[in-house]
């Protein structure tokens, strides 16, 4: 888990106290240091006077919900990898928390090692020089992922929520063979029943927005029996 050897320190802003215990226990166990906030003001306090390598924050919180605390924290100037976990599953509140400021959005039940992979990314992304805070720049496109904007020739798209998540998914497995099952579960999530014919209608509709000859993309590729490489 990255270059160093200290303790890697996760700030949980969580109410739930069934769950606060087992992910205390879980990332201990994982060799994690883990301390929890009850609500938004004190997870907002404790996100700012203390150093964390990632917070996990619910958006369903008293006092200050999770976009609230998400939205105080970068404009604090605080740079800490966020992980927004929630039971709110619709695809706006995603945008929304990315929007915000978020990293990464994980939709109540998770499987907890899924919660495990997306920590250790956003630690690897912590750790290098591209952070999640620089825009991604391919040919005449450039994607601002806080901002959840995606320019071209320096004119914004108008990309649905869809297709943006879509776009960002791409980018972060950039090189990689993606089945449209996994684009499935990853963009749509476990819990929506959309076609893999889904994904193809909405790369066509990506590829429309990004590609210099839509026809015959440059960008977004197909893998005829496989899926999708993004090699922007």
């Amino acid at each position: 888990m990255g270059t160093s050897l200290r303790t890697r320190r996760v700030l949980l802003i969580e109410d739930e106290p069934g769950l606060v215990l087992t992910l205390t226990d879980r990332l201990t166990s994982e060799g994690y240091e883990v301390a929890a906030a009850p609500d938004g003001p004190a997870g907002l306090d404790r996100a700012t006077r203390e150093s964390w390598d990632v917070i996990l924050l619910d958006v369903m919180l008293p006092g200050a919900n999770g976009f609230d605390v998400c939205r105080d924290l970068r404009q604090r100037s605080i740079t800490t990898p966020v992980i927004m976990l929630t039971a709110r599953g619709q695809i706006m509140d995603k945008v929304l928390g990315l929007k915000l400021g978020a990293d990464d959005y994980l939709t109540k039940p998770f499987d907890m090692l899924e919660l495990m992979a997306r920590i250790e990314v956003q630690l690897r992304r912590a750790s290098s020089t591209q952070s999640g805070t620089t825009p991604y720049h391919f040919g005449n496109i450039s994607v601002d992922f806080r901002k959840a904007q995606v320019l071209k020739d320096g004119v914004e798209l108008d990309l649905s929520a869809r297709e943006f998540l879509l776009l960002k998914y791409f980018i972060e497995h950039r090189e990689a063979t993606l089945t449209r099952d996994e684009l499935l579960n990853e963009v749509w999530g476990y819990h929506s029943m959309p076609s893999t014919r889904t994904v193809d209608v909405h790369v066509a509709w990506l590829r429309q927005k990004i590609e210099p000859n839509p026809r015959n993309p440059q960008y977004v590729l197909t893998l005829h029996g496989l899926g999708y490489k993004f090699v922007g």
